[in-house]
């Protein structure tokens, strides 16, 4: 952010009054710019058969992790609830209607600035298809989860937290929560590039 949207002044980087972390702020007309982490709303849609449960994954078609399976998910969109998103995007991705159940994850990726929540769904009919975001959309039973494979730590946790507690709808109904750290690696590999 470099220009006032208001009076395009040259934005200064400065702790406003009242408050305690740098923000963009015109000089101008003292407009203060938040950014604020993005949400990102998805499933984890679960098909009951006599084969047994399976789980519902999209192969991206997109970047990042193009290729990789993935939960149908992604960012919010501004006027929808968190459960609207999760919907939307399971639609959108994996052609899927789904029962949204309870909130199953909510895992904080600061890094990055995005927040991802995971919504336990039921998925009544095996009725899916790939959608402009996905290269293919299959049914996994857990034995037969690519696991190396998989597009984001954010999903890899949900899907351990389900299989953990799959069997233990108590546990289950309480939401996961965790933050993924950047590593120590990761941190001075970007440090090196900012530089």
């Amino acid at each position: 952010m470099k220009y006032c949207c208001h009076c395009r002044t040259e934005l200064t980087l400065t702790i406003p009054p009242g408050d305690n972390r740098q923000r963009h702020v015109c000089p101008q007309c003292d407009t203060v710019f938040y950014q604020n982490p993005k949400i990102v709303a998805g499933t984890l849609p679960v098909h009951r058969s006599d084969s047994g449960l399976q789980i519902l994954l999209c192969k991206r078609a997109i970047e990042p992790r193009c290729g990789y399976w993935t939960l149908p998910a992604g960012f919010m969109e501004n006027g929808e609830s968190t459960e609207q998103a999760a919907l939307r995007e399971t639609r959108e991705e994996a052609n899927a209607e789904v029962e949204l159940q309870q909130l199953l994850s909510m895992i904080s990726v600061p890094h990055i600035d995005q927040v991802h929540l995971f919504y336990l769904a039921n998925l009544p009919q095996p009725q899916f298809s790939a959608g402009e975001e996905s290269l293919e959309v299959e049914l996994f039973q857990e034995q037969d989860i690519p696991w190396e494979d998989i597009a984001f730590p954010t999903v890899a946790k949900t899907l351990r937290y389900f299989f953990q507690h799959q069997n233990t709808p108590a546990q289950l109904s309480r939401c996961f929560n965790s933050t993924i750290e950047l590593s120590e690696a990761l941190r001075k590999l970007e440090q090196a590039q900012q530089s």
